[in-house]
Order: C-alpha cells, then structure tokens, then sequence
C-alpha cells in the first residue's frame, strides 16, 4: 500500500508557516509527497482553496492520500500506526481524526473531526469542493460526513498560527477576507478588506475559541518535528502568549466537562 500526503505552500517563510518541520513530518508517513499553492495569486477567489486542494488529490499516486495544511502534524509514535489503519480501512472512502487545535504550547482544544485521508484506490471520484469553504470532501456530489466514517484514535495536531506576527496575522486575513467578499459578496465574521479591521474580527473569533482550550499539554510532548521550534518562540509571535490572552482567560468548569465529554465520545467510537 501507497501513501502520498499532498499539501500546499505559498511564500511560507513570509508567512511564517513551519514548513520544514512539516515536510519532515510527512517523509515519515508517505511514499510521495505533493505540494501546490506555489502560483497562489495574492488576489483571488475563494473557490480557489478548493481547486488547489482537488489538484494535489489529482497528483496524488497512492492508494491512500492524505490531505495536510503545513500547521498539521502527526505525532511521531503514531507513524507506524497509520499505515496499519488506513489498511484496515480499504472498504471506505475516508478516515477521520480528532484535531487537536493548539494556540500556545500548553494548551489545546478537540476543535472537531477532521476528514483529511481518502482512499484514492478505490474511491478515485472524490473531490474537495464542498461545504461552506468549498474544500470539504464529497463522493459523487454529497459530501462526506466525518461523523459517519471510521474514527482513528490518531490525532492530528494543528499549530493555528503560532509562529505568525501581528502583522502577518493581519495582512494574511485580510487577504482572505476580501477573497472571501470577492466570491459570496459579504464579509461574514471575517470583518473587511484592511488589515486592522480582519485582524480584529479575527481576534474576537480567538478569544472565543481560546476558552475552550481545557486540555493542558506538555512541550516535551509536543511531535518530534515541531518541539524545538515551540522552544524557541519570541515574544512578538501569537504562540508565545497567544498575543496577551494566555494570562487573561479563565476556563469554565462547563468548557472542560465539554471537552472531556467530546474526547471520551471519540475515543468511544475510534477504532
């Protein structure tokens, strides 16, 4: 059995994105790696997340292909088990894994059930263009649901962020946001088109978000690929203190309960 992990990259030293360490990650899992993103237009239309996701499924070769962002990584110890689950999984279209949402090191958040590995061999008419951000996967026009699917007790762990500044932050969203305005003529809760306005939208979403982050987590337990780099994270950088908000946050009794309440439940079901 092949596995290729396709994955897309535009100016990330700009952007900050840890894409060498991601890119090490992912030569522990597959047999092929693909990237796409590097003629992203700075200006551009929402749908184009999408087509840029399908082309990397497209090239893929292996019988399994596995969808990464470059904040996405596998821990290192469960490198030999996804090789053996996806194996056990060749009558279905897809898997699926918890995502473990990071903003600081410490901290985390079952943000939800992500469906990144599809099985190309024998499902080759998936493509990515559905739900709300046109990039979620469907199989023959419907779109696949995670809750539906096999559940591996493998987690993907995503580093939202962390090593970006305020002001790529910012002009990175706004970006988005006026790609997003571009193609469904309104803002959403992605504020405007400048820089401070997406960036406080995008911060109020933070916030929010960051109250749920219940399950506490050590460095030293962090994957292999990424640890050195959450080591050596400056002050100016949204992960040293997710930008003030590490020190000014309680969390819920209600919040922790929840999360414990979703993680038991997956693992219930993971297989």
């Amino acid at each position: 059995m092949k596995i290729t992990v396709f994955t897309t990259m535009t100016n990330p030293e700009k952007r900050n994105d840890p894409w060498k360490q991601a890119l090490s990650c992912y030569e522990d899992i597959a047999d092929e790696i693909v990237v796409k993103g590097s003629d992203w237009p700075e200006e551009f239309n929402w749908d184009h997340i999408g087509k840029t996701f399908n082309s990397g499924f497209i090239d893929s070769n292996g019988d399994w292909a596995i969808r990464m962002d470059l904040d996405y990584f596998f821990h290192h110890d469960d490198i030999s088990k996804i090789y053996h689950k996806l194996k056990q999984n060749n009558d279905v279209p897809a898997v699926v894994f918890p995502q473990y949402q990071f903003f600081s090191p410490d901290r985390y958040q079952i943000k939800t059930l992500i469906c990144i590995a599809y099985n190309k061999k024998s499902f080759p008419n998936i493509k990515l263009n559905g739900g709300g951000d046109l990039c979620l996967p469907t199989l023959d026009g419907k779109l696949l649901n995670p809750w539906k699917l096999p559940i591996l007790d493998i987690p993907i762990w995503q580093y939202d962020s962390i090593f970006r500044t305020k002001k790529i932050i910012s002009e990175d969203r706004a970006r988005f946001a006026r790609a997003w305005h571009r193609y469904f003529n309104d803002w959403g809760d992605r504020g405007g088109g400048d820089p401070q306005t997406a960036f406080e939208a995008w911060i109020a979403g933070i916030e929010n978000k960051y109250k749920k982050h219940t399950f506490k987590q050590k460095i030293n337990n962090h994957p292999k690929y990424i640890k050195e780099s959450l080591l050596s994270l400056e002050d100016n950088q949204f992960g040293y203190d997710v930008f003030g908000l590490k020190n000014n946050t309680s969390f819920k009794l209600i919040d922790i309960a929840k999360g414990y309440k979703l993680k038991k439940t997956i693992q219930i079901k993971a297989k």
